[in-house]
């Protein structure tokens, strides 16, 4: 089956990411049944490309941290079904991006293997129908949490002994060989108000503190370090449109990735239970003015 995207490209053409961004969208918009949504025109005509947003996946292709194709779709209230940023994945595959705006064989490369990758997904509807038959693990949707305030803040830590923390700020909770992971209330009070959540690929090998996406609020960029190390079998998607999830509750809907593990009994001799992690929160409050 044909993919059906909404593109929404950078507009950045006077950088090469930008230029890079631009040529992904065309190269997806070629070989399949996809519309490239003018960033300029969609700003000051959106009516123009309302029925491909609302009956296409939103696809957005930012070509540096400036982001200013997310922030165009953030603005007009838009579901991102897929974000990637040009820069990141040439980050991912040590691939330096050059100067010219004029693209390059590594640059046309490079456009190359993210359309193919576009190309090749697996729609959500495809994907439900894979994980059909595999091992369903539920985790719970409500935990009980100990709390620590400071001043107006709250500072909420999930109890249980299939809790396990890292000196990053991130959480992953265990059943049997599968955990879910995520950041915590540290860290979302810390960042203020998230704007972005870029997600890790699933399928990706992940080492213990490697990384497993980041997030980003208006005041900095935080890079999700693994509490634990395994292979991405799941991320939150609604994330991506709504990463305000993660302000709300980083524990229960805001949570980041599921890993399937693969040394979980040497990565626990590095993490901190509960009690632990609670003692260093607290330290960490006190000397820090959130």
């Amino acid at each position: 089956m044909s993919k059906r995207y909404a593109l929404l490209p950078c507009n950045g053409l006077d950088k090469t990411a930008g230029c890079i961004s631009r040529e992904i969208a065309l190269k997806v918009e070629e070989r399949s049944e996809s519309e490239i949504i003018c960033p300029v025109f969609f700003r000051v005509a959106e009516a123009k490309y309302r029925q491909s947003t609302q009956d296409r996946p939103l696809v957005v292709i930012d070509g540096c941290q400036t982001r200013c194709a997310s922030k165009l779709a953030a603005e007009k209230n838009l579901k991102i079904a897929e974000k990637i940023t040009v820069a990141e994945e040439a980050k991912k595959r040590g691939q330096q991006i050059g100067a010219s705006l004029r693209l390059g064989s590594d640059e046309l490369a490079l456009a190359e293997a993210i359309a193919q990758q576009l190309l090749a997904e697996e729609s959500k509807e495809e994907k439900e129908v894979k994980r059909a038959g595999e091992e369903v693990v539920a985790f719970p949707e409500k935990y009980e949490y100990e709390i620590y305030t400071k001043d107006k803040f709250i500072f909420r830590v999930p109890k249980g002994e299939q809790f396990f923390f890292n000196e990053n700020d991130c959480w992953a909770y265990v059943i049997g060989h599968r955990a879910r992971v995520g950041v915590t209330d540290f860290v979302q009070q810390s960042l203020s108000d998230i704007m972005f959540f870029t997600p890790p690929t699933i399928g990706a090998e992940v080492e213990q503190f490697g990384e497993l996406g980041n997030i980003e609020s208006g005041k900095a960029v935080f890079e999700i370090v693994s509490p634990v190390s395994g292979k991405v079998v799941a991320v939150n998607d609604e994330l991506v449109s709504s990463p305000e999830r993660i302000n709300d509750n980083p524990y229960e809907k805001g949570w980041i990735a599921e890993l399937e593990l693969t040394n979980f009994e040497n990565d626990r001799e590095l993490l901190l239970d509960f009690k632990s992690y609670f003692n260093i929160l607290k330290r960490k409050v006190d000397s820090f003015h959130v």
